[in-house]
């Protein structure tokens, strides 16, 4: 049974930094991209970041909000995924989600973890 676990999620002044993580089990995590989404109260749910990982390194991808405050990374030896979120401002309040997905099917989404930023 896949699972998909995030944690480090809290309540942080504006400018600080939180470490999110996504423990996956069940999966051959090496084979998935990971992305980290997030919504806010009544927003639509967004993509803030995804890693890919193959045989020639691993790629990035940032929406434009984030760039250059958020960084993500995975430890496939572990199966972990991380989001390092630095210089947080109050917009970044949600809840956030890691996915990981396969091309041609099977993607699986973990429970969220809240992240609020106080001004």
């Amino acid at each position: 049974q896949v699972q998909l676990v995030e944690s480090g999620g809290g309540l942080v002044q504006a400018g600080g930094s939180l470490r999110l993580a996504c423990a996956a089990s069940g999966l051959t995590f090496s084979s998935y991209t990971m992305s980290w989404f997030r919504q806010a109260p009544g927003k639509e749910r967004e993509l803030v970041a995804s890693i890919a990982w193959n045989w020639s390194g691993s790629r990035t991808y940032y929406t434009d909000s984030v760039k250059g405050r958020f960084t993500i990374s995975r430890d496939n030896a572990k199966n972990v995924g991380y989001l390092q979120m630095d210089s947080l401002k109050p917009e970044d309040t949600a809840v956030y989600y890691c996915k990981a997905a396969l091309g041609g099917g099977g993607e699986y989404w973990g429970q969220g973890t809240q992240v609020t930023v106080s001004s």
